[in-house]
């Protein structure tokens, strides 16, 4: 009878303990973009450059690289891992969804003491020695009425398609260090060959200047100053061949190999930066895998209130054993060697010190944390793009400029030359040209390689061409071949 009205309490309690129903969060998108044409929106998104994304610069020694640091890069090793540790993890969560059903075979030979109390028997105790033999099976299962164990598992699908779009974050962040390295030493080997051609350039004058001292033409100050210039750019280029090892060190790493295990070869920056596409702001909240992870990690906010908020009400559990037990082995599977039991329990929470209800507003409070986290990430993603666009506009501006600044410094060195030899004008003013010609023409490699490593940016900007779209392959999905599952 007991059992009889239990069960009507279940089938007819309300299930009002259900977890808030989930919404994405909503971001104040901008309707375009600040910075104005060249650029323009990418229509169809299709245009976006997909996975390999690096392939849009044309380069086949960058491609390589990238390849390798696909399946090397320990870090994307550690990404990867994490992935898998989340789907476990998804997978112990959802076996909540199904009975538990386990066995305890035993065997055992016991001698039971004459002397042992009767507890009130009339009988009197005799020394007996007798074997048992038992298997017993126990079933438990949780009956999901409030749904904690179903918001436990939509909390643990959204956080292992966090870890999935965290694995496309990692790799989306290891290919543009890669291929920003990759063109900072491209221009390092550019802005090398600018200084030893002004290195070479500078020997001659101190050639000359050397045999005009010697034939009276030339004081030896002359000569000093000539050699000060020379020992400077002799400075300047040990510094930048440092830079090109530590850049050459880091292009290994990145490919998960030992520094001394690669040697990148010397080749100047010539490429200019490709003409990339562009999305609406809208388009990129689905194309970031760090606003997917912040959103993810939203919607497991707002499961796990679900998961507190069943904390407040009865847990329904069914249990049950059964099995056999014999004093011989050989009876074991008759009939009357079996045995068996049922039940049903509920645990109703009534006094918990606060506990249950400051768990429900610990997880309100990670749910609001999580929207805040999520905003502040398209605020940035919005930010960077801007920052990137803008700073192409500029430095594409300024590296045209730079470009007749080279020029013009290389006329006014001409001059500067044929005026000293003329006698017009001190060798202080042919150092002063030979200078701004070499300074001017590194300030065009570095606007260069600048431009480059801001196209990268923007790249990574706008997510590499990933979509988010993808995620929703990703989760687990209760099944009945996990059911039956150890």
């Amino acid at each position: 009878m007991r059992l009889r009205f239990l069960c009507w309490l279940l089938l007819w309690t309300p299930v009002f303990a259900k977890g808030p129903t989930y919404e994405k969060p909503t971001v104040t998108t901008p309707q375009n973009w600040q910075t104005p044409a060249p650029w323009h929106e990418a229509l169809p998104l299709d245009s976006l450059p997909k996975g390999a994304w690096w392939e849009f610069f044309g380069d086949a020694e960058l491609n390589g690289y990238e390849q390798r640091a696909l399946k090397n890069n320990q870090s994307l090793q550690a990404a990867i891992a994490r992935l898998s540790e989340a789907r476990a993890s998804a997978r112990i969560t959802a076996a909540g969804l199904y009975p538990e059903l386990d066995a305890n075979a035993r065997a055992t030979r016991e001698r039971l003491a004459g002397n042992r109390p009767t507890n009130g028997a009339v009988v009197s105790p005799v020394v007996v020695t007798q074997n048992e033999f038992t298997i017993p099976f126990t079933l438990n299962y949780e009956v999901d009425l409030f749904g904690r164990v179903r918001h436990s598992v939509e909390a643990a699908n959204a956080s292992l398609q966090a870890s999935a779009a965290d694995l496309e974050n990692v790799r989306l962040l290891v290919s543009s260090e890669l291929a920003a390295d990759y063109f900072q030493l491209r221009e390092l080997d550019s802005e090398i060959a600018v200084v030893q051609k002004a290195i070479t350039y500078q020997q001659q004058g101190l050639t000359l200047v050397q045999n005009r001292h010697t034939g009276g033409a030339a004081s030896g100050l002359d000569v000093a100053q000539q050699q000060v210039v020379l020992d400077s750019s002799y400075t300047q280029l040990a510094l930048l061949q440092q830079q090109r090892v530590q850049f050459q060190h880091a292009l290994a790493m990145l490919q998960g190999m030992a520094p001394a295990e690669f040697v990148a070869p010397v080749r100047g920056l010539e490429t200019l930066p490709p003409a990339l596409p562009l999305i609406v702001p809208s388009e990129l909240l689905q194309r970031r895998p760090d606003i997917a992870i912040a959103e993810r990690d939203t919607a497991a906010a707002n499961a796990r209130i679900g998961v507190a908020k069943t904390a407040l009400y009865p847990s329904i559990t069914l249990g049950g054993s059964g099995g056999v037990d014999s004093q011989m082995i050989s009876k074991l599977f008759d009939a009357p060697s079996f045995f068996w039991s049922l039940g049903l329990s509920a645990l109703e929470p009534v006094i918990a010190g606060g506990r249950n209800r400051a768990q429900l507003e610990f997880a309100k409070a990670g749910y609001q944390e999580a929207v805040a986290n999520y905003r502040e990430t398209a605020l940035t993603a919005f930010q960077q793009v801007e920052d990137a666009l803008s700073g192409l506009t500029t430095l594409a501006a300024a590296y045209e400029s730079q470009k007749r600044a080279v020029v013009d410094s290389e006329k006014s060195l001409q001059l500067a030359n044929a005026r000293y030899t003329g006698g017009l004008v001190t060798y202080l003013d042919v150092i002063t040209a030979e200078e701004q010609a070499l300074s001017n023409e590194r300030e065009e490699t570095q606007l260069l390689g600048q431009r480059m490593t801001t196209s990268i940016l923007l790249m990574k900007a706008l997510g590499g061409g990933w979509d988010s779209a993808s995620l929703s392959a990703v989760g687990i999905k209760p099944s009945l071949g996990q059911a039956v599952q150890q």
